[in-house]
């Protein structure tokens, strides 16, 4: 039987990175995105962002695309929201970092629950996988036909870093086509083992000890599962110490371990691309 991990006010935390993204926007397979390419215009290696509820205009996302671009790197980061993405204002006053999360009492606590849930949960069946795979899938399919496009990867993060194991289980593209490898953070929403068993592409995990969506139990469950596929299909589960959920993309750069943990995050992906996409 499948386990299903969903969402909690965690998926709401966070706080927004500093910085001007340096890439541009284009409409590619019918949706808009954000484009952000490497020095030398080589596609490559192709890495395609799978967002967060938060969107592809959060500068976080773009700012981390501008990061892998430089590292050699072209970034697509599309909509899959289609302009309905939550308020990134959640961010500040819905759910705060960790350390005052666990100084609220019980009444404040019950309070963001009320408002978390009469947001996501409307947001969530408007954007259910019937609705959003197949955009997924239709912009990987139409990013395989850009000229020069080589190897494609997907990264995703929370709700996005569940459709980054789903595009890892091949399915619903052209012959030869789909990605070549995943990486996913911190996902939300996965199913426990239904969304592992049938990946078929190398997948790397990203996953916080203190992410109150996947406890300890799941973490142990996802690991054990992809440790029976190793001879099948490349994986790596890393697990970062106090981090919590959406760590690697809405962390504390104010803070030392938060900010480790965020770049150990990012070298994570970059490497993983870089052996699989080459």
């Amino acid at each position: 039987m499948s386990t299903g991990v969903g969402m909690s006010s965690c998926c709401l935390s966070g706080k927004l990175h500093e910085g001007k993204p340096a890439g541009r926007v284009e409409t590619i397979g019918g949706l808009q995105a954000y484009v952000a390419e490497p020095e030398n215009g080589s596609k490559e290696k192709t890495v395609v962002f799978l967002v967060d509820i938060f969107g592809w205009a959060l500068p976080n996302v773009r700012l981390l695309a501008d990061n892998y671009a430089r590292a050699g790197f072209y970034c697509y980061i599309p909509d899959l929201h289609e302009g309905d993405s939550v308020d990134v204002e959640f961010l500040q006053t819905v759910e705060p970092q960790l350390p005052v999360r666990e100084k609220q009492s019980l009444v404040n606590k019950g309070v963001q629950t009320a408002k978390i849930g009469a947001t996501l949960g409307p947001w969530l069946a408007k954007h259910r996988e019937a609705v959003a795979k197949p955009l997924m899938d239709g912009f990987i399919n139409a990013v395989r036909h850009i000229p020069g496009t080589n190897k494609v990867g997907a990264i995703g993060f929370c709700w996005g870093g569940r459709y980054a194991i789903l595009a890892a289980q091949g399915g619903n593209y052209e012959p030869g086509k789909g990605i070549d490898a995943a990486y996913a953070c911190h996902p939300s929403l996965v199913a426990i083992p239904a969304d592992f068993d049938p990946v078929t592409k190398p997948l790397s995990l990203a996953l916080g000890d203190k992410d109150s969506l996947l406890g300890e139990k799941e973490v142990g469950q996802i690991q054990e599962l992809m440790k029976h596929k190793a001879k099948e299909v490349p994986s790596e589960v890393r697990i970062y110490e106090d981090q919590v959920h959406g760590f690697a993309l809405r962390g504390d750069w104010t803070s030392d371990k938060d900010k480790k943990a965020m770049d150990d995050a990012e070298k994570q992906g970059i490497d993983w691309f870089k052996k699989w996409l080459s």
